[in-house]
């Protein structure tokens, strides 16, 4: 196919998803479809869209906090004081397997916040108009790169510096390209894992309501896209757990790596 073709047939195909979403657009809020719609800050071009998704997430986990600790009660816990103190004791079971109690104790609260925000971002796509901030790689990249910070300070925080970049140097010194090459592509692999897994499945979902007839649309594609929504749930909810075990993973690697030397 030529650049030419190709150029066409992606215009084509963005094309009918823009008209899928302005099909659905019963909200009647703006939808920035359109690539060359950014807000121009500093030199920075910013997708309004990503960032309105992002604003709606925090709102909705700030509400979802809320509802769950309004009314807190130890003798006879509410609904929402229930489902919280499950999450909390789900995720902290798996933080304090592998992490142990001291970091686990300064992880927890972290991993909590992770997996309740990728579940809230990957579920805001399964209503129509709206879209997922993690089907945007930049969200998934700022998450990707707090990894990489959280990694490196528990790691020189167990080991001290000399200990954490002499774990670059093991078991033998020419081994340092591979950690090099491995920490370049940890980021980009966790980054690029949950933003696939989102994006492609919003684009499913707007790619299947295009092969419908505009007059078979029921209350904004409710009813022809309610066929997918448990399964795009339970893509949403897997992916927030494996990005919250990844980094458990990955902080356990690196904080623990000293104690393993020595046992």
């Amino acid at each position: 196919m030529s650049a030419a073709a190709g150029a066409a047939h992606a215009a084509e195909h963005h094309d009918m998803l823009h008209e899928v979403e302005v099909a659905l657009n019963y909200w009647g809020i703006p939808l920035f479809t359109e690539y060359d719609k950014y807000w121009h800050i500093m030199g920075l071009s910013i997708s309004p869209r990503t960032m309105i998704m992002t604003w709606i997430t925090m709102a909705l986990v700030l509400l979802f906090a809320w509802a769950c600790t309004r009314n807190l009660n130890v003798r006879s816990p509410g609904k929402g004081q229930a489902v919280f103190e499950m999450l909390w004791e789900f995720l902290g079971g798996q933080v304090y397997t592998n992490l142990g109690r001291k970091l686990g104790n300064a992880m927890l609260p972290i991993i909590v916040t992770f997996f309740t925000y990728i579940a809230f971002a990957n579920l805001l796509g399964l209503i129509p108009t709206l879209s997922s901030p993690t089907a945007d790689k930049n969200t998934t990249f700022g998450l990707a790169l707090i990894v990489v910070l959280l990694i490196h300070f528990h790691g020189i925080k167990a080991n001290g510096i000399g200990g954490h970049i002499g774990h670059y140097f093991q078991p033998f010194k020419p081994f340092v390209i591979l950690h090099i090459i491995e920490e370049i592509a940890r980021p980009v692999t966790l980054a690029f894992r949950l933003y696939g897994n989102i994006f492609a499945g919003e684009v499913l979902i707007a790619v299947l309501l295009g092969l419908l007839s505009i007059g078979t649309y029921v209350f904004g594609g409710f009813i022809p896209s309610v066929i997918w929504l448990a399964f795009s749930t339970f893509v949403g909810f897997v992916q927030a757990f494996v990005f919250s075990m990844l980094t458990i993973a990955y902080v356990s690697q690196f904080a623990a790596h000293h104690d393993a030397d020595h046992h």
